[in-house]
């Protein structure tokens, strides 16, 4: 299978380029910012939530970016889910309403989307899935590799075990939410690198949510007790901040837990060992490829080249796809991964808090 290989390309914060259009004005009835207003060349951006930093703090200004290089006349409207599946089918019949010509999703619920973008396909709306693979007839789908980014995380977690990976160690198991087809992938891949390894003694979804996870980590301590769990596998950083508060409450430390994303909570909890790794999607290249995707498709432009690989939906439909290469993050490649590619300076991860250990890291 032909994949894009990025590495750890370089991310640029210092985003010399104007976000398209003038400072967007807030949409009253679909907390949407727009870059201008509907028209024959512009563009909807559909994020699902606000929770999860890399989504207002990358994502965004990067794909308004790289579309404002690709078309100079183009606009970007935006909208944010807040995790509310309905306002994102709220803000897609919205986008329809406005004319814009491609809306470019990451879904809250890949399924429950299904019929919105049904009906913007209806109206001769492209439409690109954004690092989740939404169901309908998408034109096009961007991601990452994300039964490789389960392996990683799985692998990561027996190189930190070492020894102790035996077929009787317990690790818990804490996934995404079901209703993000990631979530499964993750999930697979994961599964593949650590089954027959090590025990999965206890597996639930943390639906994403730190408090759930913290949750389901505190009532696997107590199913299992706390001398017995090995390893955690947390599908994402977000719930494994809860997890780790979680393990120290219950005076439990030195054990493996995996992440994923890079949040910079993620990184600075591997730098002081609450964290054993993460997984760095670099969010640029994934950006800039979604904005040529749809930049293409509203100037009617072949897109083969692009999405050279084809998956197909939890709806049955066949989708050209770009799949990026992620790449596994522990304390010993802080510096050639997120520093050499400047999402984070050592400023950024060494603040008071985690100065003693950045210095133990070498960072400092």
């Amino acid at each position: 299978m032909r994949r894009v290989v990025i590495g750890t390309a370089a991310v640029s914060l210092a985003l010399s380029v104007a976000a398209c259009g003038k400072a967007g004005d807030k949409d009253s009835d679909s907390g949407s910012t727009s870059s201008g207003g509907g028209g024959d060349k512009t563009i909807g951006l559909l994020l699902p939530d606000s929770v999860t930093a890399r989504y207002e703090k990358f994502d965004k200004p990067y794909f308004e970016a790289k579309t404002k290089e690709l078309c100079s006349d183009c606009k970007v409207e935006y909208a944010n889910a807040a995790g509310d599946a309905g306002k994102q089918a709220q803000q897609v019949s919205s986008m329809i309403t406005k004319g814009v010509k491609v809306i470019v999703i990451s879904a809250q619920d890949s399924a429950a989307i299904k019929s919105s973008i049904q009906s913007a396909v209806n109206k001769g709306i492209k439409v690109v899935a954004y690092d989740r693979l939404a169901q309908g007839p998408v034109s096009a789908y961007v991601s990452f590799d994300n039964v490789k980014v389960g392996e990683l995380q799985g692998q990561a977690l027996l190189d930190a075990l070492g020894s102790k990976a035996t077929p009787k160690s317990k690790v818990v198991m804490i996934n995404g939410d079901d209703a993000d087809p990631n979530a499964g992938q993750f999930k697979q891949g994961a599964h593949k690198a650590l089954d027959g390894k090590v025990d999965i003694a206890y597996e639930q979804s943390g639906l994403w949510k730190d408090t759930v996870a913290a949750q389901k980590v505190s009532a696997a301590i107590t199913q299992l007790g706390a001398k017995n769990i090995a390893g955690v596998y947390a599908a994402n950083d977000g719930m494994a901040g809860g997890i780790a508060n979680t393990l120290k409450g219950a005076g439990i430390s030195g054990i493996p837990l995996t992440g994923q994303d890079a949040e910079l909570a993620g990184i600075q909890r591997i730098v002081a060992g609450t964290q054993s790794s993460t997984v760095y999607k670099a969010f640029k290249p994934e950006a800039d490829a979604a904005a040529q995707l749809a930049v293409n498709l509203l100037e009617g432009k072949d897109i083969k080249s692009l999405a050279a690989e084809t998956l197909t939906s939890g709806s049955g439909d066949k989708v050209p796809s770009q799949l990026l290469t992620p790449v596994s993050v522990t304390k010993a490649n802080i510096k050639d991964t997120v520093i050499k590619d400047k999402l984070y300076t050592v400023q950024d991860i060494c603040t008071a808090d985690y100065a003693a250990a950045c210095k133990k890291a070498g960072l400092q």
